[in-house]
């Protein structure tokens, strides 16, 4: 019998038991790596075995992992993650050096791109892939290198350092101010107000805007949204008034298609985040994007 230099169980049931861990389903996980639930199954059975622990806690419809199955999943996690990230910068040698960067929509539309001109002439040697989303989840991808997340700093998994602190105001277009004035934080709570809701429960509602900028509470005229940038655009237009974080509305203001429409004017309770996994060490290209991002701060 030839003996395992590592003294490994098979690198398949290793595979098939992080799958069905990372999902708590042996179909998620059959789906994942194109074979069946009974083949998944019969895997961790036998990586079961051959340690002699239990891994999951077979529940009505339902897994669960043991104490050891936690160890073992996380531990895999870690190895998987190091060994994919090896294997990427491997395969990029001799070519463009590259680091990918996730963010919303409104984030990479309204802050980051202006400034990654700056960027990409001081690192000509270095490819920025962007991944976009307004959920939060499509950005935990393993090849998302930088996050930029709006919240407390803390996350599981994550190294994290601050960006910066922001600030919200109420904006709308010069014609809709034009038309309805709002001398105090009570005028704004009778007008048309744009909000975005559902994406993401931290960014603050009108409810809450309002609240702590003083305003007696009443029944509010409020359209909803799911994506800031249209939030923001039906603004433009002259819709009603939406929330700006001025971290994101300051050039909007500059151009003059969006104004401050009242002197209210409150804390972000949350604030903006560089992150990046805790599972493994950030490549080079991307500490230096990091770095690049932090020293630009306005």
């Amino acid at each position: 019998m030839i003996r395992r230099h590592y003294s490994l169980p098979s690198l398949n049931a290793l595979a098939a038991f992080e799958v069905a861990a990372r999902h708590l389903s042996l179909t998620r996980a059959a789906q994942e790596l194109n074979v069946t639930p009974g083949a998944v199954s019969k895997q961790v059975k036998t990586l079961e075995d051959e340690i002699g622990k239990p891994l999951f806690l077979r529940l009505h419809r339902a897994l669960a992992l043991t104490p050891e199955g936690e160890a073992v999943a996380r531990s895999l996690g870690e190895a998987f993650e190091r060994v994919a990230a090896t294997l990427r910068e491997v395969g990029q040698m001799g070519s463009l050096r590259s680091v990918s960067i996730g963010t919303t929509m409104a984030f990479a539309q309204l802050w980051l791109m202006p400034r990654l001109g700056d960027f990409w002439a001081a690192h000509q040697d270095i490819v920025i892939d962007h991944i976009i989303s307004d959920r939060t989840q499509d950005l935990h991808r393993n090849d998302v290198d930088l996050r930029v997340r709006y919240g407390d700093g803390n996350w599981p998994e994550e190294e994290s350092t601050l960006l910066f602190g922001d600030r919200i105001v109420a904006v709308a277009s010069p014609a809709f101010i034009a038309d309805n004035k709002a001398r105090t934080v009570n005028d704004l709570s009778v007008l048309p107000l744009l909000s975005v809701e559902g994406v993401d429960w931290s960014w603050t509602t009108w409810a809450e805007f309002l609240r702590e900028a003083g305003a007696p509470h009443r029944k509010l005229t409020v359209r909803r949204f799911n994506s800031y940038v249209i939030a923001l655009q039906a603004a433009q237009s002259g819709q009603g008034v939406a929330l700006g974080w001025l971290s994101l509305v300051k050039p909007l203001i500059e151009r003059g298609v969006l104004a401050q429409i009242s002197p209210a004017e409150i804390a972000a309770p949350q604030s903006f985040f560089l992150t990046w996994s805790a599972k493994r060490p950030l490549k080079q290209e991307a500490e230096v994007l990091r770095n690049w991002l932090l020293s630009s701060i306005d």
